[in-house]
């Protein structure tokens, strides 16, 4: 593999994970398309990237008091239980379905956001 496009794909995912952009969806491409790793060891591999980089950001932004924590809390709750019914899910979809399903939903999401126009921000 490639250490430059690793390194490259990294930096890209750990910016965009930082900033609350899905940083995940660039690893995760890059795993799958460029490396030829299996959609769920990828998801696996993103999940622990994620786990420093998501500490990192949480000092941050702690730091600059941008964090609700009554509202960490609930979704935290409500997050592990997701994770839980995500991965039993995961596991009994296969890998092969899993990126189909990861793929349309990319597509969607892609479609979505270029042409849904954002209500506007009451606060600005």
């Amino acid at each position: 593999m490639n250490y430059f496009l690793s390194f490259l794909a990294a930096l890209l995912s750990g910016t965009a994970a930082s900033m609350g952009l899905g940083g995940g969806g660039v690893l995760l491409i890059f795993l799958t398309v460029f490396a030829n790793v299996e959609q769920l060891k990828a998801q696996g591999i993103n999940l622990l990237f994620f786990i420093p980089i998501g500490i990192f950001s949480i000092v941050i932004y702690a730091l600059r008091g941008k964090i609700k924590w009554k509202v960490v809390l609930v979704t935290a709750v409500f997050g592990f239980l997701g994770v839980a019914a995500g991965s039993f899910f995961a596991e009994f979809l296969g890998s092969h379905l899993l990126s189909k399903i990861f793929g349309a939903i990319l597509i969607f999401v892609g479609l979505f956001s270029f042409f849904v126009k954002d209500k506007p921000n009451e606060k600005s």
